[in-house]
C-alpha cells in the first residue's frame, strides 16, 4: 500500500533541514515526511472532512474530469478546481491533462500518514 508521510515543522526546522541536507549534514532517512507542514492546523484545514471526501471520490470512482467530479461531490467546479490544486501543491492529488484540455484527478496514494512527534528529540530534525 502506497503511503505519504506528512511531517508537522516550524518555518526555520524546515530550513534548518533543506540547509542540512544541502549541505550533506543530513540524509533523511526512507521513513522520514515527503512533505511538512507548518502546523497541524494547516494540515487539518487541507485534509479537511470534506476535501478527504473528494479524495476517496476520486480514489473510488476515477471520475474522468473536473466536471464529472463536481457532478459526483455537488460541489463547485471553480471551488473544487481551487481546492484540487491546493491538494496538489501537497502531493495529495495528480491533475493530470485529459482530451479538449479537461482536467483528470488523480489520487496517487491510498494512505496518508502523519509523523507527530510530542518532543523535539523525535523529531529528527536539526536544531533551527
Amino acid at each position: 500500500m502506497k503511503t505519504l508521510r506528512v511531517g508537522i515543522a516550524s518555518y526555520d526546522e524546515m530550513k534548518a533541514r533543506t540547509l542540512a541536507i544541502a549541505q550533506g549534514k543530513h540524509r533523511p532517512a526512507a521513513d522520514e515526511p515527503k512533505v511538512w507542514f507548518t502546523s497541524a492546523e494547516s494540515f487539518a484545514r487541507v485534509l479537511s472532512d470534506r476535501n478527504r471526501a473528494v479524495l476517496q471520490m476520486i480514489a473510488d470512482r476515477a471520475p474522468g474530469s473536473l466536471a464529472q467530479l463536481a457532478e459526483l461531490t455537488g460541489r463547485q467546479k471553480s471551488n473544487l478546481s481551487r481546492t484540487l490544486k491546493t491538494m496538489e501543491r501537497y502531493g495529495f492529488v495528480k491533475l493530470e491533462r485529459g482530451p479538449r484540455g479537461s482536467v483528470i484527478p488523480k489520487v496517487p496514494y491510498q494512505r496518508i500518514s502523519l509523523v507527530l512527534p510530542v518532543s523535539r528529540s523525535a523529531q529528527k530534525l536539526p536544531a533551527a
